[in-house]
């Protein structure tokens, strides 16, 4: 299990989130926090509002109630533009990535937000556009090389296998040099191997750089395996709240997973 690496501060702290679909609770009376370094898991049975959580919190569904905050800044409202200049990056559940173009050239998107060149320095190619398209440049190569990427860097995605789109759309968020990751069912799909690989690919970007992760995984072996902290959740309520074998010693908990509760 990893340990816990956390430097004692909240990076994220989210009180009291309800949001509702007309008038259907998808999220209900939920708080919790995620310490700076660590990985947390969102788990919980299908239909729990795992992914209307990280939609919340990247700024894609407003909560009718409650407040986040990021990185010392508190806001009700927030758009996913303004999540991702603060620092938050997120994967999807359906692989979002640009199927057409190499996997050199996605990765490099992720770095658009970084861009402060006028569009003519950038038609011209002169000054700061220039500047920031070789340091992208530098470290998309870096992340290409990071997770094993090198020999298909020039290979449209569309043609690769399912877990290196994974692989590189994990890329793309991390080139925006992100300080916190959310990464829904990063792993789901994949094979048992592909799924080690990217255990390992997630652990090192926390251990090597920090980057604190937020992830929905279902796989509860990978959970046990890679998290600081879980926070379960079942028709839009928390029901547990802390380290991987409290949260797994959770009755209430284990009843949610067993159908026992439903």
């Amino acid at each position: 299990m990893a340990t816990n690496k956390n430097s004692g501060k909240a990076i994220l702290e989210l009180k009291d989130i309800s949001l509702s679909f007309k008038g259907v609770k998808a999220i209900t009376d939920i708080s919790f926090d995620v310490m700076e370094g660590e990985i947390c898991a969102v788990i919980g049975p299908n239909g729990a509002g795992k992914s209307s959580m990280l939609n919340v919190i990247n700024g894609v569904y407003i909560p009718q109630e409650g407040s986040i905050s990021f990185d010392g800044n508190a806001f009700k409202k927030m758009k996913p533009r303004q999540a991702a200049k603060m620092g938050i990056a997120r994967t999807f559940q359906n692989i979002a990535l640009f199927a057409g173009m190499s996997v050199l050239d996605n990765i490099m998107t992720g770095r658009n937000l970084m861009m402060k060149a006028t569009f003519w320095e950038t038609a011209l190619n002169i000054g700061r556009a220039k500047r920031e398209e070789l340091e992208g440049r530098a470290a998309v190569e870096k992340i290409i090389e990071f997770l094993g990427l090198q020999a298909i860097r020039k290979t449209p995605v569309a043609s690769l296998p399912y877990g290196l789109q994974k692989r590189v759309e994990l890329g793309r968020a991390l080139a925006s040099e992100p300080k916190m990751l959310l990464l829904d069912e990063p792993m789901a799909g994949m094979t048992m191997e592909e799924k080690l690989d990217m255990s390992c690919f997630i652990q090192e970007v926390n251990r090597n750089i920090g980057t604190t992760t937020v992830l929905i995984e279902h796989d509860m072996g990978v959970v046990m395996d890679i998290s600081d902290h879980v926070v379960v959740m079942d028709y839009g309520k928390k029901i547990g709240d802390g380290t991987p074998n409290e949260v797994m010693n959770n009755q209430e908990v284990i009843d949610a997973y067993l159908g026992v509760s439903h």
